[in-house]
């Protein structure tokens, strides 16, 4: 059974960054799709970015294209998300998900296995 722990939410202020951590547990191999998904009040889940563990392809939603990105580290079992430029819209919980197989999916529903969510507020 694939656990997912998120840290390193906060609080901060436009403009400023934050890394996200993903401690991934019970995985069998390295054939994964990671993705990170946010979710504000009132609104539908959405697609952040995404990579597939074992080639590194990365993929990101529109509003966070040259913002964000995403990397694992395999040794720490680990996917980050590194944001930069934080605006107040990005104010949202993250959540970290995984599936097994390579193929990427921008929306929720294929992914089977989902950390508790962590919580990150932008100020303006």
């Amino acid at each position: 059974q694939v656990q997912l722990v998120e840290s390193g939410g906060g609080l901060v202020q436009t403009g400023d960054s934050l890394r996200l951590s993903c401690a991934v547990s019970g995985r069998t191999s390295s054939n994964y799709a990671m993705a990170w998904f946010r979710q504000a009040p009132g609104k539908e889940r959405e697609f952040v970015a995404a990579t597939e563990w074992s080639i590194g392809s990365t993929y990101y939603g529109d509003s966070v294209k040259g913002r964000f990105s995403i990397f694992g580290d395999n040794a720490k079992n680990t996917v980050y998300l590194q944001m930069n430029s934080l605006k107040p819209d990005d104010t949202a919980v993250y959540y970290c998900a995984a599936r097994s197989g390579v193929a990427i999916f921008k929306f929720p529903a294929p992914y089977d296995y989902w950390g508790q969510g962590t919580q990150v507020t932008v100020s303006s």
